[in-house]
């Protein structure tokens, strides 16, 4: 069974986050997975938080760098993976961070 490594926010300087926010199809998985919590969901599989078309390896890249930034969390089922935004940590150690970044994307 595949287990996730997730850094204690903590731990996670202010760095590393913008470093994965400064990817463009990380900050749209980032608002996927934002409008996702706020919807009330429990998290998106890898092929419905990525931009379409977007190669397999280049999602996975994309949502291990967002894992070890501390802003996603990942779990199995079955064979899917559900990631899930870490949002009331972020905001809890970086706040208004996310509100921020998330209003000055285009949608």
């Amino acid at each position: 069974m595949s287990r996730f490594t997730h850094p204690s926010l903590d731990d996670v300087p202010l760095a590393s986050v913008l470093h994965a926010l400064s990817e463009p199809a990380r900050m749209a998985i980032v608002r996927r997975l934002d409008e996702d919590l706020s919807a009330g969901g429990e998290g998106l599989s890898c092929s419905a938080g990525a931009c379409e078309g977007m190669p397999r390896a280049t999602i996975s890249n994309h949502f291990a760098i967002l894992r070890q930034s501390g802003l996603a969390e990942a779990r199995k089922e079955g064979v899917a993976v559900i990631h899930k935004l870490r949002r009331a940590e972020v905001d809890g150690r970086f706040p208004g961070l996310l509100d921020a970044v998330l209003a000055g994307i285009d949608r």
